[in-house]
Formats: structure tokens, C-alpha cells, sequence
């Protein structure tokens, strides 16, 4: 993790925003904004990795965090990476793919949301979902056209 004074108030939200949150096994939510935010390797991405679910997940909205510091570099990509249910699963993903940081995290974000080992039971639902992320990631991390 990198602590700067910005990834350290990113810290901090994203604790408040999911601390009261569980996991699809029970487990407090907030690990997995943390563990998205260890894969990444500067200050921009570590403060997406732990903001990216906060505005869809809680009360908290991108001009919250406008307010309270955060540049338009961490804010754009947290507009993509935020998934309005309105439109369709594979064009947020394409969406995503305009902003290199965006999926950057995205593509961690889904890669542990991919393992399994993290669900106390496997059932269809689970392994769909799994397809669905790893089609994801192929996108994002094919070329552009």
C-alpha cells in the first residue's frame, strides 16, 4: 500500500463507507477495496482501488469526494468504474476501457472478485458470474479499436 495524505483520507472512507458492509461469505467487505489498493503501485490508482465501490455501495457521491480533496484524476476514472444499472454490463466495460487507470483497477477489482476460494459454496450463480468477469477482463485488457 502506499501511504500518502490522499491515499490516507481514501483509506479512511472507504473503511467508513463499507465497515458496516459483508462479503458474499460473511467476511467484512471492506477487505476487498484493501486488497485491490495493494495491487497497485501509485498514489492515483491506490485512492481509486480503495474509492471504487464507495459511491455505488454507499451514501457517499463523487462530489463528496470532490469536496473533500480528491482531484479529477481519482474522480474520472471513480465515474466509470461506478456501474449506473441502467446500462448494460459489457458497454460499462467498454466505457471503463477510455480511461487507463480505470482499468487498471477494474481489472484487479475483478480478478479477486474471479476467485472462487472466497465464496463458502460454488453454485452456478457464482461460476456465471466468474464467466461474466473473466469475458471482462479480456476486454479490458485487449487492444483498443
Amino acid at each position: 500500500m502506499i501511504y500518502t495524505e490522499l491515499t490516507k483520507k481514501a483509506m479512511k472512507i472507504s473503511f467508513e463507507a463499507h465497515k458496516d458492509q459483508v462479503d458474499k461469505s460473511g467476511i467484512p467487505y471492506v477487505y476487498h477495496p484493501f486488497h485491490v489498493a495493494e495491487q497497485m503501485d501509485d498514489e492515483i490508482t491506490t485512492c481509486v482501488a480503495l474509492l471504487h465501490d464507495v459511491a455505488e455501495d454507499s451514501d457517499i457521491t463523487l462530489d463528496d469526494l470532490t469536496e473533500q480533496g480528491f482531484p479529477c484524476e481519482v474522480t474520472d476514472p471513480l465515474a466509470l468504474l461506478t456501474h449506473d444499472d441502467n446500462v448494460p454490463y459489457m458497454e460499462y466495460i467498454k466505457r471503463i476501457k477510455t480511461n487507463p487507470v480505470a482499468v487498471k483497477v477494474k481489472i484487479a477489482d475483478l480478478e479477486h472478485n474471479s476467485d472462487l476460494t472466497r465464496l463458502d459454496s460454488v453454485d452456478d450463480v457464482a461460476l456465471i458470474r466468474a464467466d461474466k468477469y473473466r469475458k471482462a477482463i479480456f476486454m479490458l485488457r485487449s487492444p483498443k479499436k
